[in-house]
């Protein structure tokens, strides 16, 4: 367990989000309702294998390394973080990553 340091509480070690006031551990502030439902855009793609249309199965976001002990909090500081767009072909099982777009 993690504590929450906006309201204090008790959040789960594989949640980025707390549950009670918003607070993203991942962007260190809180969030607005307005950021946590707007969408990303989706992009028009074809299965470079089979032609089909692939889906859009969202943003992923990934950091390396793991936490390491009692400072794992403070060794994440310096672990490369990544977000990408992936998209899925639900005939073939092809997947691809994108870098994110950016909402106009």
């Amino acid at each position: 367990m993690k504590t929450c340091p906006n309201c204090k509480s008790d959040v789960e070690d594989h949640f980025d989000l707390c549950w009670k006031c918003n607070y993203s551990f991942l962007e260190q502030r809180v969030m607005t309702t307005e950021e946590l439902t707007k969408t990303t855009p989706s992009r028009d793609l074809q299965c470079l294998r089979c032609q089909t249309a692939m889906e859009d199965s969202g943003r992923f976001k990934f950091h390396e390394g793991d936490r390491i002990g009692f400072y794992g909090s403070i060794f994440e500081l310096f672990q490369n973080r990544e977000a990408f767009d992936v998209y899925h072909c639900k005939n073939c099982g092809k997947v691809e990553f994108f870098l994110p777009m950016k909402l106009e």
